[in-house]
């Protein structure tokens, strides 16, 4: 009986911790609508001890902040056309992101792609009855 209960607990347990919320997969669908430049957004960079705007950015654009402490922009500015920007932050360097367009993503939807160009030897799928 013990062994049951325990078991009973342990799969409870499991459930709670393992449960993804609604809001975590919203978000990950709307930062991968923006980083696959479905969304426009604005970016601005602040010099907090000046209070000075040094750089904005509207449009599409997927962003990063690296290791080395830089803003890593990539835009979209056309079919098949991109441009790089990176803005160095330091201590008195402050930025965000404001979602312009807003998103329609759905919390269920997922969406795995295979991208043959990317594979080095062709693939055959055979199956057997």
């Amino acid at each position: 009986m013990k062994k049951i209960i325990a078991i009973v607990l342990l799969l409870a347990l499991c459930l709670c911790l393992c449960g993804c919320r609604q809001a975590d997969r919203v978000a990950y669908n709307v930062s991968k609508e923006a980083d696959n430049f479905n969304v426009t957004r604005r970016l601005v960079v602040i010099n907090a001890r000046s209070d000075e705007l040094i750089f904005e950015l509207v449009g599409r654009f997927s962003i990063t902040n690296n290791s080395t402490n830089e803003l890593a922009i990539i835009c979209e500015t056309g079919p098949n056309e991109y441009k790089k920007h990176f803005v160095y932050l330091n201590e008195w360097t402050l930025y965000f992101v404001e979602d312009i367009g807003g998103s329609d993503v759905s919390t269920y939807q997922y969406e795995v792609n295979f991208l043959p160009q990317m594979l080095i030897d062709p693939v055959d799928i055979t199956f057997n009855d």
